[in-house]
């Protein structure tokens, strides 16, 4: 452990006197030199703390991209030059500054296929100071493929006659790597949308809970969730269990990649996130295990036929009681107690027998002689045969118990399966991949309930960048800073973690302090974190974005 050298102790009116006579010495030897480096140097750029350039550059460089708009090719080299110095400058500013990699979330529209749009997006993160964007590629039932290129299930985003061979995102890769961007997909995983829910030949790879309800179809409340961005209507969640939800999104993170983004990352890793008491799960109906697939894999732990049938019987009800267990046992006595993955069993205590009496002693006077038999030989009395004890019951309350711990169990194992196939692909070309997560999704709430979300981040691969969304909104950082420092603390060692904070530049957004606000304090109580991503472009640009979203091709 390195420790700092502990500062020499100076008075404070000493202070003041030394610093100004340093002041006077310095620049009485180095002003005038200064002064003519100053005067001949030639211009560099001008940042703010978070390396954002000037209004003056800003305006300069749009000024470019329109001109080269025409396609005059002076103005057009004109323009790339001004995107390379540009690139060059933020590449050393972020070298030099912290946060090393400062990252925002962005969305494309339709509208952005016009010429130039892209282009004036793209400049605009960059004025912003950012060097990676993470570019949302499927999201809400629809991807951001060319309809001319898309095996998938979902629909394209661009959908537009005559655009069919238009690919956004191929040249939102291209004109970010032209920037200095790294460029990442952003995709939803286990959120699979409304426009699939709506498919009758993927019913069974939807996720469903006791009530045989599913995401779409539990009552939630159906406004917009400000505090997540999250619109209910177009939350389908899947089994991740179902071979047919894997084999579609399989499908789909090929096809991005095909693109060659510079890194993926993964969203809604996990299940739907409950309104009021439901969004805790106390009991197995609560559960989104009730699909055929996770069903069947579920009944599949069981280690032997007592175990299956009392699984069966407990997501059938969702409890059990002394009649089920007695009924098991007795459908399969040659099995000592129901068993499934992880259970250990417990001994159960044979009762003793009740021992059987001595036989009580004649009285001498009442003593007669024995019968004896015809055959010669004394009447011996045949001996009481011994009870044969009955086996004692597992206790129901603790099988109970062990079947809560293995459905939730089984229900998380279900989230980290998917997300190991949805990687692999990626990974195994070399391109990194980042979780998206919520610090508290993984929380146990009081005794035995948990957050409906279901998230184990806790336990994703330390090879997985750790995209913390750490959005609490109180009007201050006391919310914000504990989520980052509790994905500090849980987060295997070694991984890489990128918080999220929500808001905008210079103010006050949506009951959370401004970016800088969030930002100093997660470099106060964190200072290892050296990587923040904002979400999101459109929350800084709200005009901006709506006039991109609702625009007519």
């Amino acid at each position: 452990m390195k420790f700092a050298p502990n500062p020499i102790a100076i008075p404070q009116r000493q202070r003041r006197f030394l610093s100004a006579v340093t002041a006077v010495l310095t620049c009485s030897f180095i002003c005038p030199i200064l002064g003519e480096i100053i005067e001949n140097k030639p211009a560099v750029a001008q940042f703010s703390a978070y390396c954002q350039f000037s209004k003056e550059q800003v305006n300069e460089k749009e000024d470019l991209r329109r001109a080269a708009l025409s396609g005059k090719p002076e103005s057009q080299q004109a323009y790339f030059s001004a995107l390379n110095k540009h690139a060059r400058e933020i590449a050393e500013c972020r070298q030099k500054n912290w946060p090393q990699t400062q990252a925002v979330w962005l969305r494309l529209y339709p509208c952005d296929v016009r010429a130039g749009e892209l282009d004036r997006v793209l400049d605009k993160v960059v004025n912003k100071g950012y060097n990676q964007v993470y570019i949302e590629v499927f999201y809400d039932g629809q991807v951001l493929l060319p309809v001319a290129d898309n095996p998938t299930t979902w629909p394209s985003v661009l959908r537009n006659r005559g655009y069919e061979k238009s690919d956004l995102l191929e040249n939102a890769i291209a004109k970010g790597k032209q920037r200095g961007l790294k460029v990442y997909a952003w995709l939803f995983t286990m959120n699979f949308g409304y426009t699939y829910a709506q498919r009758e030949d993927r019913q069974q790879a939807l996720a469903k809970n006791g009530q045989n309800q599913t995401t779409l179809t539990v009552v939630q409340d159906g406004g917009i969730n400000d505090d997540f961005a999250e619109v209910p209507g177009n939350q389908a969640f899947v089994d991740p269990y179902s071979p047919q939800a894997r084999q579609d999104y399989s499908l789909l993170v090929n096809q991005v990649l095909k693109r060659r983004p510079q890194g993926m990352l993964f969203d809604y890793i996990r299940y739907l996130r409950g309104v009021g008491p439901a969004s805790v799960v106390t009991k197995v109906k609560d559960l989104w295990i009730y699909g055929p697939a996770s069903q069947q894999v579920l009944l599949q732990r069981a280690n032997n036929q007592q175990g299956r049938d009392l699984i069966q019987r407990y997501l059938t009800k969702g409890f059990i009681n002394v009649s089920d267990v007695q009924a098991v046992v007795k459908q399969y006595p040659t099995e000592k107690e129901p068993l499934w993955q992880g259970r250990i069993p417990q001994p159960i205590a044979t009762p003793t027998p009740t021992p059987t009496p001595p036989p009580k002693k004649a009285n001498s006077r009442g003593l007669t002689a024995a019968k004896v038999p015809d055959n010669g030989k004394p009447n011996v009395p045949n001996p009481t045969p011994k009870p044969t004890p009955t086996p004692k019951l597992p206790d129901t309350g603790t099988l109970q118990k062990d079947l809560w711990k293995l459905s939730v169990a089984h229900a998380v194992q279900g989230v980290l399966e998917f997300l190991g196939m949805a990687i692999q692909p990626a990974q195994r070309m070399g391109i990194p991949v980042g979780a998206v997560f919520f610090p508290n999704g993984n929380q146990t709430i009081n005794l035995g309930g948990f957050d409906s979300r279901l998230q184990p981040w806790d336990r994703f691969a330390a090879s997985v960048e750790f995209h913390a969304m750490s959005y609490g909104n109180c009007g201050d950082v006391s919310c914000i800073v504990p989520q980052v420092q509790r994905t500090v603390s849980l987060a295997p060692p070694g991984a890489k973690i990128i918080p999220a904070i929500a808001g905008d530049w210079g103010k006050s957004l949506k009951n959370r302090p401004s970016l800088e606000v969030q930002m100093q304090a997660i470099r106060s109580a964190t200072p290892q974190i050296n990587a923040v991503s904002h979400f999101s472009f459109g929350w800084q640009e709200p005009e901006d974005e709506r006039a991109r979203q609702t625009c007519r091709l």
